[in-house]
């Protein structure tokens, strides 16, 4: 077997001066507790998968760091997995960096040799105990909470797609047809439309804008969560990435996408009756 390439998050230096942030704006202490709101939605149907993340971590009110929050792991013909962060991103960093390296040492469990999604899961739990114990402690000597939360789906040869929501005790739970979404982060503002929209026989592409759109509820109630975004649609029994886009301030799709969709929710209001409690 060939051995596994792993797209892991290089962090961008790319900063901007951020003027007026909101009150309760996330601020970097001594520990280096670079701890923001992200957005990360992950969706499963029978045509395979969708993933989508920001890339906004604020370090205090004067700067805003990006960071990628998508990391993909592969082994092309054989298994695709991508994992979603969200959380303090030096522990979520220390986790993925983990799983790379145990990928790339000689007869280590890793993403690259787990039989199952159910053990890649379990492996990706048992790293983030294995953060916690090394970290855990000190970061509470600096007043840190061990915040982290992870999205791990994908699929390995043998079995169908999966999706897992894997909490900062390590524990981890499945979509399911009934729950076929997860989200980490800044969920509430982008969940009405995935509980509306989400369902059926939808196609990767109508999945990715719900997912889309979703994020731009998001993004307009949350100055903290932001551009750009990692949007991958992954399709069933392909067992490669062949659908990846980095989605910018300048992309033109996203950009129409959120005037028509803005553009629309107020034509729709306008044509709703008045409550007629009154008359």
């Amino acid at each position: 077997m060939n051995l596994p390439s792993a797209s892991d998050p290089v962090p961008d230096t790319t900063a901007a001066t951020q003027t007026g942030a909101p009150e309760g704006a996330p601020t970097k202490n001594t520990a280096g507790d670079y701890s923001a709101m992200t957005y990360c939605v992950a969706v499963r149907n029978e045509a395979g998968l969708v993933f989508l993340s920001d890339s906004r971590t604020n370090a205090g009110v004067d700067q805003i760091n990006t960071f990628r929050k998508m990391h993909v792991y592969e082994v092309p013909g054989e298994r695709v997995l991508v994992l979603l962060t969200a959380g303090n991103l030096a522990i979520s960093q220390s986790v993925a960096s983990g799983l790379k390296v145990q990928m790339g040492t000689a007869g280590e469990k890793s993403l690259a040799n787990a039989p199952n999604l159910f053990s890649a899961a379990k492996i990706v739990g048992e790293a983030v105990r294995k953060v916690h114990e090394r970290d855990a402690a000190a970061l509470k000597e600096f007043g840190i909470e061990f915040n982290v939360s992870l999205i791990l789906g994908g699929q390995i040869k043998g079995e169908e797609p999966r999706l897992f929501n894997i909490y900062a005790a390590g524990n981890f739970i499945e979509a399911t047809p009934e729950t076929p979404y997860f989200q980490i982060g800044e969920s509430k503002y982008g969940k009405p439309i995935l509980d509306r929209v989400i369902g059926g026989q939808l196609s990767l592409d109508e999945v990715a804008k719900c997912c889309l759109i979703s994020m731009d509820s998001t993004m307009k109630s949350n100055l903290s969560v932001g551009l750009p975004l990692d949007l991958l649609c992954y399709e069933k029994d392909s067992f490669e990435v062949k659908r990846r886009a980095q989605i910018d301030g300048k992309d033109p799709y996203f950009t129409s996408l959120r005037e028509r969709w803005g553009e629309q929710l107020r034509k729709v209001f306008n044509e709703l009756p008045d409550p007629g409690y009154w008359n």
